[in-house]
């Protein structure tokens, strides 16, 4: 009986003295249980009748995208692509997030052999490491070609926003040509705040939002939360979150993949404005603000411009444009710099196209184009320090040379090295429209600048020649969007910050006039 306590106590012992070393290794201060999330699979596959939906499942983590969730998703969204009995594809995630951007800090995880949580390494980690860095290029590369696959998917794809919508999330949805905010909707690309540059797809879906919006959020990092996602043209849809599981129900009973079906049955449980919510946050003279001051080619103007407008009487745009002055000043003067190049170019190159320059972007911060992306993920999500600015290098706009932005665009730049290309996908396109295949990302949401500007110009084919009233508009957008929630305030917001009233000689008319 002794020796047998003895004996179990020197293993006691031995097992103390291993774990302990275990934990010194791994740099975690202690063990603990996995929790029911962390044995749960990171992503859901859910089927029922012609419904099916990835839930992405690290509710923890805000859904953060990482190498097994995309490991997952691939060949299951490839499967119900092709499968005869499939009609609509959904996402959507768990907890309070869809999925809050790439998993670049990296992940504890708990081996249960040794009952001891390690930290699997990051992007950031792996691109500090010569040895390493070729898989922190493929991660990028992976997420990536997701993000094209799920734009070029034959299936309508329903993206379900509620919560957290952000970096790597925003790609996952923007593309699908059905996406619905919810009063719980966080939408940002709030990479520069990390010293990035936006990417999956950013440059161009980004650019082409109405006005200079796109390059503000993409200069900013700032959000659009709830009903503004959808104001400001990015959802499709606004659905209180309540309805949700509604809508899934719904879907799954289609017996269709018409797309009109879809949109019907997302917008006959869509919600009209409230008389207490408030307006859309971009509108009026804030918004002539932002197209004025983001529409320039040099971050510098940029910050002049906002100088300037911080100065004037009018209390809502002097303080917006402090405001955005100061959150400018607290991003990498690398990424604002780069950022607002790449959006420039994106708006005039296809998704394949935008997605592969941004990922020379990815390969070069990588490389070492720049310390600021690891100077950002340390300062905001390891040390979780927002207040303080980081310590950027170079920490100034006048000290970032046109020789520095160039290693993330020129062909010759050896930070280019290494990177890889992804394929190109042709869209299936959903609507034929002025004699060619346009991919319907903003069919189904509220009209663009753009498409008023052309009804009233005459651009648009199907508006014909002749001058539009302010009545004729509202009519021409109520039929052309089949009663759309939300078609009439966005009309008259655009009529007012962008027209002018024009009589006839007679006076029986009042027409619309586009201001150049």
């Amino acid at each position: 009986m002794l020796a047998a306590t003895r004996f179990m106590s020197r293993r006691a012992s031995v097992l103390s003295r291993t774990l302990a070393i275990t934990k010194q290794m791994s740099g975690v201060a202690g063990t603990k249980p996995p929790s029911n999330a962390d044995s749960e699979p990171v992503v859901r596959f859910e089927s029922t009748l012609g419904l099916r939906t990835y839930v992405l499942n690290r509710p923890g983590k805000l859904n953060a995208l990482n190498d097994e969730m995309l490991g997952l998703l691939r060949p299951k969204i490839e499967e119900w692509d092709s499968a005869e009995l499939v009609n609509v594809i959904a996402g959507s995630g768990a907890g309070r997030a869809f999925c809050a951007g790439g998993d670049v800090q990296g992940r504890p995880t708990f081996i249960v052999r040794t009952k001891v949580e390690i930290t699997v390494p990051g992007v950031v980690t792996y691109a500090s490491n010569d040895q390493t860095r070729h898989k922190a290029i493929d991660f990028f590369r992976r997420e990536f070609d997701m993000d094209l696959l799920l734009a070029s998917l034959r299936k309508p794809y329903v993206a379900i926003l509620d919560g957290h919508t952000m970096g790597g999330g925003v790609g996952l949805c923007a593309n699908a040509p059905f996406r619905v905010a919810t009063e719980n909707t966080i939408f940002s690309m709030p990479e520069t705040k990390i010293g990035y540059c936006p990417d999956v797809g950013a440059s161009y879906f980004l650019s082409r939002l109405d006005g200079q919006l796109g390059t503000y959020l993409a200069l900013t990092g700032e959000t659009l939360k709830g009903r503004d996602v959808f104001d400001h043209g990015f959802a499709t849809h606004f659905i209180p979150a309540r309805r949700i599981p509604l809508l899934l129900e719904r879907l799954s009973n289609l017996e269709t993949s018409d797309n009109v079906a879809i949109d019907r049955t997302l917008e006959e449980l869509s919600s009209e404005r409230e008389p207490e919510d408030p307006p859309p946050t971009f509108i009026e003279q804030k918004r002539v603000a932002l197209d004025h001051a983001f529409r320039h080619d040099s971050v510098e103007k940029i910050f002049t411009d906002l100088e300037l407008f911080s100065s004037l009487d009018d209390p809502t745009t002097s303080q917006w444009a402090a405001q955005t002055l100061a959150a400018l000043h607290h991003r990498s003067p690398t990424s604002l710099k780069v950022a607002l190049k790449a959006i420039r170019l994106g708006k005039a190159m296809t998704l394949s196209q935008a997605l592969n320059m941004e990922l020379k972007i990815a390969t070069a911060f990588c490389n070492g184009a720049s310390p600021d992306f690891a100077t950002g993920v340390t300062a905001v999500l390891v040390e979780k320090n927002n207040k303080v600015r980081p310590n950027w290098n170079p920490s100034s706009l006048q000290e970032v040379t046109e020789d520095i932005v160039d290693r993330f665009f020129a062909p010759h730049s050896k930070f280019l090295k290494g990177a890889p290309v992804i394929g190109d996908r042709e869209f299936v396109p959903l609507e034929v429209n002025r004699g060619h295949n346009k991919r319907a990302v903003f069919r189904y949401t509220l009209p663009t600048e753009n498409d008023i500007r052309d009804v009233i110009t005459g651009e648009d084919p199907e508006s014909g020649t002749m001058g539009y009233t302010l009545d004729d508009l509202l009519e021409y957008f109520h039929d052309s969007r089949a009663g759309k929630m939300g078609v009439n305030e966005k009309v008259l917001e655009v009529v007012r910050r962008k027209t002018t009233v024009v009589d006839n000689e007679d006076g029986n008319f009042v027409w619309l006039r586009w201001n150049a």
